[in-house]
């Protein structure tokens, strides 16, 4: 087991948390004149003139339901790039610590390791875009304080090595991030089973995706109850506001409808795989756990531009190591996915 309070920032250790208005009361019964709001409702129709559950009780207890976990190893946040952010900064020194990274990956690791002034060592992904666990181990240092790995990968789609992930698990001593955004898409159960037996394993995971809410802002970390108290103690007092709680609540409610969405996507991400592949001017489609494929052009850049000149919006990855000529193409509904077909069909180099 890894001690984390030590591996933690001593300041952050010693840090007295703000406490908010909420937290010396916990009942929804009584006379509020503790938080210095408006009494009166507020200018919609539903009423928001009081601050949310700063710790998402309820919604906690849904998710833990759901996920069959206790509510102290869930942290909710502003999407996950909260949890991102707050991790570096519980764990990484200033102009100190270091992070490793996998590219191709999701670029937001790097982005908040930079902007908290922390090195990022980059392993990048072999040329079938699984980890170079050799190199991975090699470049830990003593410095090396979190190894963010996304599975399945953004923006190649695919589900890292099980193998690869438990043994960077076993032999590092930092904060392991596996970051499961895209996990309902995958035949790939998933790493929850890790939480067990390792307390230095963060998971993530969103309603961005699968539950499509992405507007509400909202990811899940899963972690060891003390990863979860630090990342309580640093966050903002109320950082999930009352309609995003109130809306996944929802949702949870109706998860089997999140199943279904799920069933519709991958048949269409099939039938998109089969159509792409078919095109002359496409090089390869890149095998997909995700909602998303990664397409290889003969020459993506005008296929990009062509594409938005006819308001098809894909994203160019060209420009990201080991994606050269590269595509990612979300799936989209039905209507969709036949436009882009036929804009692709219609494009003459």
């Amino acid at each position: 087991m890894v001690d984390i309070k030590k591996l933690a920032r001593p300041h952050i250790r010693e840090l007295s948390a703000y406490s908010s208005a909420r937290d010396e009361y916990t009942g929804k019964k009584g006379i509020f004149l503790d938080a210095n709001e408006n009494p009166l409702g507020s200018t919609s129709r539903r009423s928001y003139n009081r601050y949310p559950d700063p710790y998402q009780k309820s919604l906690k207890k849904a998710i833990g339901k759901l996920k069959n976990i206790s509510t102290d190893k869930i942290f909710l946040g502003n999407g996950s790039d909260e949890a991102i952010d707050l991790l570096i900064r519980i764990f990484c020194h200033p102009n100190q610590d270091s992070v490793i990274v996998m590219p191709p990956t999701f670029e937001m690791y790097e982005v908040a390791a930079r902007i908290n002034q922390n090195e990022v060592i980059a392993v990048q992904l072999t040329n079938d875009f699984q980890i170079n666990l050799g190199k991975v181990l090699e470049d830990i240092t003593t410095n090396t304080k979190i190894i963010f790995i996304c599975s399945p990968n953004n923006p190649t789609g695919n589900s890292m090595n099980r193998k690869s992930i438990l043994e960077i698990v076993e032999k590092f001593n930092g904060i392991v991030v596996i970051d499961e955004a895209y996990i309902d898409f995958s035949r790939d159960p998933g790493f929850f089973d890790l939480l067990e037996k390792h307390n230095h394993v963060v998971i993530l995971q969103t309603f961005s995706k699968a539950w499509g809410l992405a507007g509400l802002r909202l990811g899940m970390a899963f972690a060891d109850k003390e990863i979860i108290r630090l990342l309580n103690k640093v966050k903002p007092p109320y950082n999930v506001n009352r309609s995003t709680q109130s809306l996944a609540m929802k949702a949870i409610k109706k998860a089997e409808y999140k199943d279904f969405m799920v069933q519709q996507l991958l048949a269409a991400r099939k039938i998109l795989h089969l159509e792409l592949s078919n095109l002359d001017i496409v090089e390869r489609v890149y095998p997909s756990d995700s909602n998303f494929l990664l397409v290889r052009f003969k020459d993506a850049d005008k296929v990009y531009r062509y594409l938005l000149k006819n308001q098809v919006i894909v994203r160019s990855r060209s420009n990201v190591v080991l994606c050269d000529n590269a595509l990612r193409i979300t799936v989209g509904n039905e209507k969709e996915n036949i436009a882009l077909i036929n804009t692709l069909k219609n494009y003459k180099a």
